[in-house]
């Protein structure tokens, strides 16, 4: 447990940084209407240098909604559109022959930017998702005999369409397992899609936006998260949950033992832990409640939690099993 006065000194930096949390939100919605689940989101990876895989149908407003983020932050933003005919020199880098030195250069490509749109990521062949696997994980690219490191921080939000599935390639396990959260995102209700097509309508090319904070600023936020508290019975219950797709008999779940093909890796752990961390600093809070790890279960959890065929032949969903573990594992 921190001390008196670093829990006091945690506590101020915590109140310092919610005046500056509640004015990038102010400045994303000034484009950005509701899609509170996907800001949050973006903003819970870029504040742990993590990655989003998110599932949606197209015409979305992803790339406005990154692209405005990455404005109010001051990050620099690459979209990138994955086809089945990309390769990896078009993601990372080229040579350009110099006529005047008789020579080849290197020309960096969109992969060189704080905030990458990977677009459809399951278009991509297997090469093109290996290079990018490489950069989601060292934070770094390999040109020749060269490692270049990506300037911090270094996030990647890919999408993939859940609609159309000509000529797309299945996310390898290990690549799956890099993304921080997994969210799914549908349409909005009818009130708030009314206000969307209201702000559209209203000279919306027109409305500029304030960078709120530095890339400096975010490094100091990454220090704070660092010292966020989080108590030995946070982890007995996280690793209680782990352990539950290992071993579900110990803990009444027999039932899901014959829908679970793989376990969990301990990156899930990592990856629950640090966004919890994010989530209660989004809270002014300098710990981390059992709260915290239920609400972002499912968002770290489903995408790695690997099904069996006969999970698939009856229709079970990860989300399912996530809901009948919680359900079961006791807080401590």
């Amino acid at each position: 447990m921190p001390t008196n006065t670093n829990s006091e000194n945690l506590q101020q930096q915590i109140e310092q940084s919610k005046e500056i949390i509640k004015n990038i939100k102010t400045e994303i919605h000034k484009k950005i209407v509701n899609q509170e689940k996907l800001i949050d989101s973006i903003l819970i990876a870029i504040f742990w240098k993590w990655h989003i895989l998110i599932e949606w149908a197209p015409w979305l407003a992803k790339t406005l909604t990154v692209d405005t983020i990455a404005k109010v932050i001051d990050l620099s933003f690459n979209r990138i559109q994955f086809t089945p005919d990309l390769l990896p020199s078009d993601l990372i880098w080229t040579e350009i022959y110099n006529q005047k030195t008789w020579d080849f250069t290197i020309k960096k490509w969109p992969i060189f930017a704080n905030l990458i749109l990977a677009d459809e990521i399951n278009r991509s062949p297997s090469k093109v998702q290996s290079a990018l696997l490489e950069a989601m994980a060292e934070k770094q690219v390999t040109i020749w005999n060269n490692s270049f490191e990506l300037n911090p921080p270094f996030t990647v939000l890919a999408t993939q369409n859940p609609i159309e599935q000509t000529w797309t390639y299945k996310l390898p396990e290990a690549q799956m397992d890099r993304f921080m959260i997994k969210i799914d995102i549908s349409y909005q209700d009818k009130t708030i899609e009314k206000e969307i097509y209201k702000k559209i309508n209203d000279n919306f090319e027109d409305i500029k936006i304030t960078k709120v904070i530095s890339k400096n600023e975010i490094i100091k936020i990454w220090e704070i998260i660092k010292n966020i508290y989080v108590s030995d019975n946070i982890f007995e219950y996280v690793t209680n949950i782990i352990d539950s797709t290992r071993n579900p008999e110990n803990y009444n779940l027999s039932n899901i033992k014959k829908y679970i093909q793989y376990w969990i890796s301990p990156r899930w752990w990592i990856s629950l832990i640090s966004s919890a961390k994010v989530k209660a600093l989004m809270e002014w809070r300098d710990f981390v409640l059992p709260e915290d790890i239920k609400s972002l279960a499912h968002q770290t959890l489903s995408h790695r939690l690997l099904l069996s065929y006969e999970a698939i032949a009856n229709n079970i969903h990860s989300h399912e099993i996530i809901d009948e573990i919680l359900n079961k594992i006791p807080i401590v």
